[in-house]
C-alpha cells in the first residue's frame, strides 16, 4: 500500500483566550486571521505557504511550568529567524517573555507567549 497524501492543516494551541493569543501570533508572524475559520472559541491564522496556527478555547487549560516539572511541556513551536536579536526585540515588544532554561545555546532562545505556551526563536 502506498502512503496516502497527508499534510498538516494547522497546529492548534489550547488557550483561555483564543482571540488574544491569535492577536499575539498574528503580530509576531505577520499572518492574517482567517475570518471564515473564526468564532468565539476558535481563531485560525493563515501561513503564507499554507496551513497555519489555530487557537482553541480550553477553559481548564493550564500552561506548562517548564523548565519546572509541575505541568510538563508537551510541545512547543520553533520559529526560524534570520536575526535572533531583532526577532527577540520584536517578540518582547508584542508580549513574549524570555525563559532561561537548562539548555542555553547561541542559536536559539526560549520564550513564553501571553498564554504561557513555550516557543523558541531559532537562528538559521
Amino acid at each position: 500500500m502506498s502512503r496516502p497524501e497527508i499534510g498538516l492543516q494547522v497546529f492548534v494551541l489550547d488557550t483561555l483566550d483564543p482571540h488574544g493569543l491569535a492577536a499575539f501570533y498574528a503580530a509576531l508572524l505577520g499572518w492574517d486571521v482567517d475570518p471564515a475559520a473564526t468564532d468565539d472559541d476558535w481563531v485560525q491564522l493563515c501561513a503564507p505557504a499554507g496551513g497555519g496556527l489555530a487557537f482553541q478555547r480550553a477553559p481548564r487549560h493550564v500552561p506548562p511550568s517548564w523548565p519546572g516539572e509541575t505541568v510538563p511541556l508537551r510541545a512547543h513551536l520553533d520559529l526560524a529567524v534570520a536575526d535572533l536579536d531583532a526577532a527577540e526585540r520584536w517578540a518582547l515588544r508584542h508580549g513574549a517573555v524570555r525563559v532561561i532554561g537548562p539548555n542555553s545555546s547561541p542559536t536559539f532562545r526560549t520564550y513564553r507567549d501571553p498564554g504561557g505556551h513555550v516557543f523558541c526563536l531559532v537562528a538559521g
